[in-house]
């Protein structure tokens, strides 16, 4: 099962020209719209006719609800990740999850969005542009620290899947860069969350507990140190996808159980991570947690085995 709408352009491999340095303002990026780019022949789930909808483990939490306002459509939602205020949610989205990743790089759509909340209603998603108008590529699995951005990307002028570094300058993200290759070819990093200067992040790299693991790696200066697997956490199967809480407290994950995915959640003790507890299940995965501990989180609606749409849920935190 392929979890993740971006993890597919992953794996595509692009050997062509070097991009341009080339500075380029706002005007001279084209207006999306991504509601006119929705397939026609396509229809909106929703909770009522969703044939596999999220459970819901614990009793600290609301039971989960699509987002509210205009964030979720008939296409395919999904990598959020929350601002630590709640207002502010960064997505991936590509108009046709049917389409493989050769053609959604050429529809001028799919690629990372932002919304904002406002009196409890999400505004409609726009288009964050984290490449020259010019450069084809594939955008998703932003982590925001402060004015640092990473998010991953196929691109040209890169082989292969790499992480991404940008910065908020002006008002926009500019002056996007690859990771170093000690990042990147030693250390292995996947998608990536980072807290302070500890980087979490998930890969295949030797030394773990089998399968995908997470890690983390401490940043000194310009330096990485070399990465320490989380133990407490993995195991033979697939860990992926970590979400550190803003308070530094909580370590959030996505693991399969009974066949799908679903969220797990391991607590910092002072000295190391707890055993993880399970969370939410049934298609959910990808967690983003917010200063008030509510969850967002990509939901994948299936139909006779085939991924036909996905959106972004939210399992609030209750008051005590």
């Amino acid at each position: 099962m392929r979890f993740g709408l971006r993890k597919v352009y992953f794996a595509v491999i692009l050997l062509l020209a070097a991009c341009s340095p080339a500075a380029y303002a706002p005007e001279d990026y084209p207006e999306v719209d991504r509601l006119a780019a929705l397939p026609a022949d396509t229809r909106k789930v929703s909770p009522d006719t969703d044939l596999f909808p999220p459970i819901l483990h614990s009793d600290e939490y609301e039971q989960p609800v699509p987002l509210s306002g205009a964030v979720n459509t008939s296409g395919g939602e999904d990598s959020p990740f929350i601002m630590p205020d709640g207002e502010t949610l960064y997505i991936f989205f590509t108009p046709d999850v049917r389409l493989p990743a050769e053609e959604q790089l050429f529809d001028g759509v799919t690629g990372v969005y932002v919304t904002h909340q406002s009196g409890g209603i999400w505004g409609e998603a726009e288009r964050v542009w984290l490449e020259p108008p010019d450069i084809l590529s594939l955008d998703g699995a932003v982590t925001i620290q402060g004015d640092e951005m990473w998010f991953a990307s196929v691109r040209e002028g890169i082989t292969g899947m790499s992480m991404f570094t940008a910065e908020w300058l002006d008002g926009r993200w500019q002056n996007w860069q690859p990771v170093s290759s000690r990042l990147r070819d030693e250390i292995q990093i996947g998608e990536a969350r980072l807290y302070g200067d500890d980087l979490y992040f998930h890969s295949y790299r030797p030394g773990g507990q089998g399968d995908m693991d997470i890690w983390m790696t401490t940043r000194e200066g310009d330096a990485w140190s070399d990465p320490v697997n989380i133990e407490a956490v993995n195991t033979d199967a697939m860990e992926g996808w970590p979400c550190i809480t803003p308070d530094g407290q909580e370590l959030w994950f996505t693991r399969q159980y009974q066949g799908t995915v679903a969220i797990f959640r391991s607590k910092w003790s002072g000295e190391d991570w707890s055993e993880p507890e399970l969370i939410l299940s049934q298609f959910a995965g990808e967690p983003a947690v917010d200063s008030a501990g509510n969850v967002y989180f990509a939901h994948h609606f299936f139909e006779n085995g085939e991924m036909i749409e996905a959106d972004i849920y939210v399992a609030y935190k209750k008051s005590k």
